[in-house]
């Protein structure tokens, strides 16, 4: 058969393999939080899940919108953010209906009261929704009024991806302190590593702004250094945690 006969074969499948590298990636960031979101609803106990990781990846997504706006890319990277945010926000629902359902003679707060002790700790729904509604006008009105500065835009892009890129430090910090991965599950680790390897390829291949590629490297070597962690901290007595940890909510794919 001659070569070019194939291409009716050829094309089909490139433009099916497109179209799943482009699913995998609007879709791939959410897996870790079913299971998560499923346990939750079970048990009725949110302690385990840290809030502060839907704040990042609140405004991880929320920035990387509006860079957008300045410097169209991807859409399929623009589909992950929209996903992301909806998933963070239901994250947020759950865990706060959880927790202050298991919470008695707990004073409520709220988003109004602008007290930064009890920042990212209100007592309903509604005030996580008026802070990220808050936060992305404000930044939503500054981009507009700086739309036209190529390094506001280039600036606010690198800003959107490095702030997501950092959530694996913490875990890193944590580890190095306790001197252990004593409750951190490896497999999470794995998944973490996997989905950040994946994303940096999508970046460089599809020739995406080079502030993807470069906190997707800076991701591929927080995990890589927490991998390290497991192995060289595996070789010396683990200390005992002193909480209840669950170290597979501290991280995005």
């Amino acid at each position: 058969m001659e070569p070019g006969g194939l291409e009716w074969l050829l094309v089909p499948m490139q433009q099916l393999v497109s179209w799943g590298a482009a699913g995998a990636m609007v879709f791939g960031g959410v897996v870790p939080y079913i299971p998560q979101y499923r346990d939750i609803r079970r048990t009725q106990n949110a302690e385990g899940f840290s809030t502060y990781v839907c704040l990042v990846l609140l405004v991880a997504n929320i920035l990387r919108i509006l860079f957008w706006f300045g410097r169209r890319f991807e859409s399929p990277l623009l589909w992950q953010s929209i996903i992301m945010i909806i998933t963070m926000l239901l994250m947020l629902k759950l865990c706060t209906e959880v927790r202050v359902s298991n919470e008695l003679n707990v004073k409520r707060r709220s988003f109004a009261d602008f007290d930064l002790n009890y920042f990212w700790h209100w007592s309903k729904f509604t005030d996580y929704v008026q802070c990220v509604l808050t936060f992305t006008g404000v930044t939503g009105y500054i981009t507009y009024l700086w739309l036209d500065s190529s390094l506001f835009v280039e600036t606010l892009g690198f800003l959107a991806v490095f702030t997501e890129a950092m959530l694996g430090v913490p875990q890193l910090y944590r580890n190095y302190q306790n001197r252990s991965t004593e409750g951190m599950s490896i497999k999470m680790v794995l998944m973490w590593s996997s989905g950040d390897t994946f994303k940096t390829v999508y970046f460089i291949l599809n020739q995406a702004p080079f502030q993807f590629s470069i906190c997707g490297l800076l991701q591929v070597f927080v995990d890589i250094a927490i991998l390290l962690q497991v192995y060289f901290y595996s070789h010396y007595p683990q200390k005992p945690v002193s909480h209840t940890a669950h170290p597979a909510s501290t991280k995005a794919l």
